[in-house]
């Protein structure tokens, strides 16, 4: 995810105040063309529609709003190729990878907040295995010394774990990774039948070979994207008595009547879920196909990390409880205070964070940020960009959600296909969102 995507929080505040027409679309069953009614963000609706008739991608849905006005959503296209598919629309299901990472922090956050988890409390007060963790002599080898200090929830939280991740880890430690059958995410019920064989069936498994892999680092010494929120996951079960799933749903989605987030997509749901692409150089070619899609049946666990299928309308909910301090509709999931450690720079002393690979849904970073619980915080104004305070991130199939929760402004815009950088699209609707704020000065 790039936050150059993003607008600044005072364009888009004028931008959907001042919009007469911010109304909040609801589920479509047919498709829109872009003079079906007037839009208050008529150069990102055009962007958006320019997409789908350049054959870039299918369908494209955003989700932009301010304070507790309306949620403005942007649909363009449909959610796979073909006439016979459903137009895009703030109903669709769309995975969400990484952008499930802020979901899992934030059921962590509420445990926190009850004080039966603490912030720098050592991982192995709740998966004894951690308890003597060791740390690679170096990137060629699996020799080991051991690690100076154990890992603490704040380093799971913040990718400051020393923990590896199959999506940039090289070498032997890679190696070891798919040894162990640390893959905590689904792809195509092709890849998944592999992954299989040798990944753990439980959370609980899972995250005891986690603990017998090397660290790439000391924990609290160096920033590096990380499985560090799928072993949050089980630490999730164990401090709440509950399943990691059951948790969320209970604390989070419930509560916040976010009615169409799945671990697993009920075949009920099928018509409305986006089909996942593969580009090969411009040629898209269908990767998880919606009606086979491997989000069919339950995975081994819930992945903390990169499990979850979502509505733009879900995830936008998600964004406004945070954006109000853990409160939504009158429902409180978790304290004003607790809202903001969150969305705060959480990483250790000398653990900078600098910017994340595009194909792992991280940040480009340009200016001064930090990293919260889940997702990165910028902790200066960006010209022309995000102010200081804004918290997100992005998913590997090319979705972004940020929030501003000291302007009160929020987006999504959700897409499937892989690699997620494919189009420069996070770019260019930051430019096309400028176009329509200046509308409004």
């Amino acid at each position: 995810m790039s936050f150059r995507g993003m607008i600044s929080g005072a364009a888009l505040i004028a931008l959907i105040a001042g919009g007469a027409l911010a109304v909040e679309a609801r589920p479509q069953t047919q498709p829109q063309t872009a003079t079906a009614q007037p839009s208050p963000l008529p150069a990102t609706r055009a962007l958006f529609d320019s997409y789908v008739a350049a054959d870039k991608m299918p369908g494209i849905v955003g989700a932009f709003g301010v304070g507790d006005r309306p949620t403005v959503f942007v649909s363009a296209g449909r959610i796979a190729d073909g006439p016979a598919a459903a137009a895009a629309g703030p109903d669709s299901l769309w995975r969400v990878y990484s952008m499930t990472k802020p979901i899992t922090a934030m059921a962590a956050m509420i445990l926190i907040e009850e004080g039966k988890i603490r912030l720098d409390q050592p991982v192995s007060d709740f998966i004894p295995a951690f308890r003597d963790m060791k740390v690679q002599l170096g990137p060629d080898t699996l020799e080991t010394r051991p690690a100076a200090r154990p890992i603490t929830i704040r380093n799971l939280l913040t990718h400051t774990a020393g923990l590896g991740y199959n999506i940039i880890t090289k070498g032997p430690l890679l190696k070891e990774y798919e040894r162990l059958g640390l893959n905590p995410a689904a792809v195509n019920a092709q890849l998944e039948a592999q992954a299989r064989l040798t990944r753990p069936a439980t959370l609980e498994e899972f995250a005891n070979r986690v603990a017998q892999a090397p660290l790439i680092a000391d924990p609290g010494t160096k920033w590096s994207y990380s499985i560090g929120l799928d072993v949050m996951g089980r630490v999730i079960e164990v401090a709440s008595g509950m399943s990691f799933d059951g948790f969320v749903q209970k604390r989070i989605f419930d509560p916040l009547r976010m009615t169409s987030s799945y671990w697993t997509v009920p075949q009920s749901e099928v018509g409305r879920f986006a089909t996942n692409y593969l580009f090969l150089g411009d040629k898209r070619v269908p990767l998880d196909p919606a009606a086979t899609s491997v989000w069919l049946s339950p995975p081994s666990f819930p992945y903390g990390g990169a499990g979850l299928v979502m509505s733009a309308r879900d995830y936008d909910r998600f964004l406004h409880a945070l954006q109000d301090g853990g409160t939504l509709d009158g429902v409180r999931v978790m304290k004003p205070a607790t809202a903001a450690l969150m969305m705060s720079n959480l990483l250790p002393p000398g653990a900078d964070f600098t910017g994340a690979a595009a194909t792992t849904g991280g940040t480009t970073a340009g200016t001064k940020m930090g990293f919260g619980a889940g997702g990165s915080v910028f902790l200066e104004d960006k010209p022309g960009g995000p102010s200081k305070g804004t918290y997100g991130w992005g998913g590997a199939a090319g979705t972004v959600a940020w929030v501003d929760p000291g302007r009160h402004v929020r987006g999504v815009i959700m897409v499937n296909y892989f690699p997620g950088e494919k189009w420069p699209m996070r770019e260019e609707a930051l430019n096309a969102l400028l176009a329509d704020a200046a509308r409004y000065k």
